[in-house]
C-alpha cells in the first residue's frame, strides 16, 4: 500500500445537504425543512436570550427591585445601654471582652456601638470598628474615650477592592 492508495472507508464521507435551494436540489416542496415550525422559515437560529415564550430575563430585570451589595460589611450591633450594664467603671472595652460577656457572637467580626439609652455615668474606653454620633457623644460626656478599629476586609470584598499588596498586608497583618 502506498500513500496514493489511501482513501476513506466506503460510506463514511457524504456531501452536505444544501437545504432551501429550490426544487432542483432534489428536496421537494419544503426543501428538507419540514412543513411548519420555527426552523422551516428563515435560518432557524434563536436569539441567545430567548426563553421559549417566557418573558426574557433581560426584559424582567427593570421590574426587579434592589440588589445584593458585595461590598457590604456586616456589623454586629451593640447597644450602649446594654454595654454599660455588663462592664465596670473605667474598663477597657474591646470586641474580645464584648464576646466574652455575650454581647456579640464573634470577636473577629466588625462591631458597631449604637447610642441607645440615656446618658451613661461610667467612664469607659471603648474600641470598636464603628460608632454612631450619639454613642461617641455619650461616652465622651461621661469622661470616656473611643477608638475606631480598622475593618479587616477579606474574601470577595478584598478581591474587588483591588488594593495594592502593601495595603493588603496592612489590613491582613502577618496572617
Amino acid at each position: 500500500m502506498k500513500l496514493h492508495d489511501l482513501q476513506p472507508a466506503a460510506g463514511s464521507k457524504r456531501k452536505r445537504r444544501r437545504v432551501a435551494r429550490g426544487h432542483g436540489a432534489g428536496q421537494g416542496t419544503h426543501a428538507g425543512r419540514g412543513i411548519k415550525g420555527q426552523h422551516s422559515r428563515g435560518s432557524g437560529k434563536i436569539a441567545g436570550y430567548f426563553e421559549g415564550g417566557q418573558l426574557p430575563l433581560v426584559r424582567r430585570l427593570p421590574f426587579k427591585r434592589g440588589f445584593n451589595n458585595i461590598f457590604r460589611v456586616p456589623y454586629q450591633e451593640v447597644r450602649l445601654d446594654r454595654l454599660v450594664n455588663v462592664v465596670e467603671d473605667g474598663a477597657l472595652v474591646t470586641p474580645a471582652l464584648m464576646a466574652e460577656k455575650g454581647l456579640i457572637d464573634d470577636a473577629r467580626k466588625a462591631v458597631v456601638i449604637l447610642g441607645n439609652g440615656d446618658a451613661i455615668k461610667k467612664k469607659l474606653t471603648v474600641h470598636a470598628h464603628r460608632f454612631t454620633k450619639s454613642a461617641v457623644e455619650k461616652i465622651t460626656a461621661a469622661g470616656g474615650s473611643t477608638q475606631t478599629l480598622e475593618v479587616k476586609v477579606k474574601g470577595i470584598r478584598g478581591t474587588f477592592r483591588k488594593l495594592r499588596k502593601v495595603d493588603l498586608a496592612k489590613i491582613y497583618g502577618d496572617e
